[in-house]
């Protein structure tokens, strides 16, 4: 009270001490004469400008830069997760294989009887028992390896001794080295496949010449008795150039990506996509028949050997590359920082351990392919900058010159007495905070309606808002929905936007000249109004305000009975947090007799829904002539659209209407929203569906049209009341406040 008390005497005239308004303030000085000096010295704005942009386009580099990192990072850490599933899944399934065939007892049945065999045995019949046995089991197996791509087979005993094999003469050794590793691991009672090695043996390769040093990989299965106890082992021979290879080949993409594996000392287990390439830089022999698998290492050379660098030492002495060394070690990873391959180019990639296979699985790609977009983004962002600071002196020289010749322009247009390209003829109405004139362009000569802020009415909010229903509606181009030509703001400060001139009639006057509608012609316009909601609820929007006075039937381009919805100076932005500094979140928007339960209650919550409650108020009107709820008062009106039940249209008034029509405008006038149609698309269907939706006419249309036009041109205005709007021309848009 104290504070009330001081404040309101010195409003009246008492010493003002302790009062500051903002104008006498330091801060408000020091921020007035700032924009002052912007104001005067327009030379400055190019060299804000030059400033402001640099710092954004450095962000917005940095931010892209980063972004790509981190994408780039997850899709290589993806592809070599489905890379490593994929071997995984595949080793699985040879292991199933084999340990299937090892243990299919008509195999064991012909592998038995060759581990007993001591091998001590001598004489012609004993090796051609031994072939036999040899000939019947490759016979039992042939089947299986046909359907599994496998291409030999061999028996071990629980010594490594080789009691069967595809390959005759390794027949009867044991230990050989090659196949130590796996053949005890399955000995052990553990199927397992191998990483590729170089074969001894003498295989076709794809020419079909024999040849040793082949690469070749055995699937291998422990042989088991009939007490379960592991008598031998089968190793089943594959190619690696066949699934394998075809595996690793899918982790490719682009002109440099590759996917490759790799075993516990860095040699490449499966071939590099660039071995011609390898070849010319002399990392490979110059023969045809050279192959990066079971060849070359991944070691990193110190330097890009695809630009001319040579390593100062021999390959076997250089360290392995940083993503062989990691992953050799346990440690899964990816890196877009970059690092140098086998080649020794730059490169970005990720990498796992594939342990059932003991092999390292690589997916990788050049540095300069992977950031090429940003190498892109870092020329055109300073050759950007370079032509933005050659600009910023054109830029003040032409600021003046722009300054001078706006100057004139505004005289001008002072002089023609017109809003912009737009010559006034009459006024058609006005409201709280607008006036609408009817004009016409001063090329096209097209009749237009041009709404206008009053500049004695101008405030933040005021400005806000006509903005908002300009912006709102010329997103909108529904042929039921009015039609914005133009916008714009005149050298006066006058903020005004011109729209489509409609010289129809609003329903509101239609139904109180000329009495209820006929429930086909209804149902036309109600339908166009559905089409024109949809739109607008499509884009997030809500308009707020639907009643019979902002709906306007017209007869457009030759069509009778043409309806365009009006007024979207209250409509609402389901997502737009700005609405909220427009429009309080507390205050009542809309006209009583039209709104919804929640409009009322809690009119933060309208959604589209609330336009079709709406609707069906219009509907109920079109229908009977009369609104809703009758009430003496606001507040009764408003209680009665919260809990009162509708009466059925058919019941007032004595119209007939019918049933299904009928039930469409209740379902709208639901209290809860759940149970009203969910969309004006379906509130369409709804109504659409109704036998008397196809019954009103183009010849009764333009019958009534032609009776109202001659009835319009004997009266100079058309209006019901005296300081009611025409009827007879769009002035509605006027915001009513």
């Amino acid at each position: 009270m104290n504070f009330l008390k001081r404040f309101r005497s010195s409003r009246n005239g008492e010493p003002q001490a302790v009062r500051m308004t903002w104008a006498k303030s330091s801060a408000g000085r020091a921020i007035s004469r700032t924009g002052l000096f912007f104001k005067r010295q327009l030379w400055v704005w190019p060299i804000l400008a030059v400033v402001l942009l640099s710092l954004l386009g450095l962000v917005v580099r940095w931010e892209i830069e980063s972004t790509m990192r981190e994408s780039l990072a997850a899709q290589l850490s993806t592809l070599a997760d489905v890379e490593t599933a994929m071997l995984e899944t595949w080793v699985e399934v040879q292991r199933s294989n084999a340990e299937s065939a090892a243990n299919n007892r008509e195999i064991r049945q012909l592998v038995y009887p060759l581990l007993e065999d001591t091998g001590t045995e001598n004489g012609a019949d004993a090796g051609s028992d031994l072939a036999a046995a040899t000939a019947k089991l490759a016979k039992a197996l042939g089947p299986m390896m046909s359907a599994h791509d496998y291409v030999g087979f061999f028996v071990v005993d629980r010594n490594k001794r080789i009691v069967a094999a595809t390959h005759a003469e390794v027949i009867g050794q044991n230990n050989r080295s090659e196949y130590d590793a796996f053949l005890t691991k399955a000995l052990n009672g553990a199927p397992n496949v191998s990483a590729p090695f170089r074969s001894r043996l003498l295989l076709k390769d794809e020419s079909g010449e024999l040849r040793t040093g082949l690469p070749t990989m055995f699937v291998c299965a422990p042989i088991r008795d009939e007490s379960f106890q592991v008598v031998g082992a089968m190793a089943l021979r594959m190619q690696p150039e066949e699934e394998f290879s075809r595996i690793l080949s899918l982790g490719r993409f682009g002109n440099s990506g590759e996917t490759y594996a790799f075993d516990k000392d860095g040699l490449l287990v499966s071939k590099s996509r660039f071995d011609d390439e390898l070849v010319l830089l002399g990392l490979l022999p110059d023969d045809e028949r050279s192959s990066s698998i079971l060849t070359l290492q991944a070691r990193d050379p110190g330097g890009d050997i695809t630009r001319g660098f040579r390593p100062s030492e021999r390959r076997r002495d250089l360290p392995l590359t940083h993503m062989a060394a990691e992953a050799i070690a346990g440690r899964p990873g990816v890196d877009v920082a970059g690092y140098r391959d086998y080649r020794g180019v730059p490169v970005v990639g990720a990498w796992r351990w594939v342990p059932d296979a003991d092999i390292g699985l690589a997916t990788e790609i050049d540095y300069d392919e992977a950031f090429r977009p940003l190498t892109i983004l870092r020329r055109t962002f300073w050759g950007l900058f370079a032509l933005l600071v050659a600009s910023a002196g054109a830029i003040f020289v032409f600021t003046i010159l722009v300054a001078r010749l706006h100057r004139r322009a505004q005289k001008a247009e002072i002089a023609a007495e017109q809003i912009g390209q737009y010559k006034l003829e009459q006024k058609l109405g006005s409201g709280g905070m607008g006036v609408v004139y009817k004009g016409q362009h001063a090329m096209l000569r097209r009749p237009t309606a041009i709404k206008m802020l009053e500049p004695d009415k101008l405030t933040p909010a005021s400005i806000e808002r006509f903005e908002r229903e300009v912006q709102v509606t010329s997103q909108l181009c529904h042929p039921n929905t009015v039609a914005i030509y133009d916008y714009g703001r005149t050298p006066q400060g006058v903020f005004y936007y011109a729209m489509e001139y409609l010289d129809g009639i609003d329903l509101q006057s239609l139904v109180e000249r000329f009495g209820p509608l006929p429930a086909p012609r209804a149902i036309h316009i109600l339908l166009q109004i559905c089409g024109s909601l949809y739109e607008a609820h499509s884009l997030g929007l809500v308009h707020r305000d639907i009643k019979p006075a902002n709906i306007m039937l017209n007869r457009r381009g030759g069509e009778p009975d043409v309806v365009k919805v009006l007024d979207f100076g209250l409509v609402k932005a389901l997502d737009d947090k700005l609405q909220a500094g427009m429009t309080q979140q507390a205050s009542l928007t809309g006209t009583p007799l039209y709104m919804s339960p929640e409009a009322i209650q809690l009119p933060s919550t309208v959604d589209a829904r609330s336009d079709l409650y709406a609707v069906g108020a219009v509907g109920y009107f079109l229908l009977t002539g009369q609104a809703v709820f009758d009430a003496e008062s606001v507040v009764d009106l408003c209680q009665k659209h919260v809990s009162a039940a509708p009466t059925p249209p058919s019941q007032r008034g004595g119209v007939a209407i019918p049933a299904a029509l009928e039930s469409a405008i209740l379902a709208c006038l639901e209290k809860s929203r759940a149970k009203r149609p969910q969309t004006a698309r379906e509130l369409a269907l709804l109504i659409g569906r109704c036998a008397e939706a196809t019954q009103w006419s183009v010849e009764e249309a333009d019958a009534w049209w032609g009776t109202f036009e001659r009835g319009q041109a004997h009266a100079t205005t058309v209006a019901l009341d005296v300081g009611r709007r025409p009827a007879s021309a769009y002035a509605a848009t006027v915001d009513r406040g």
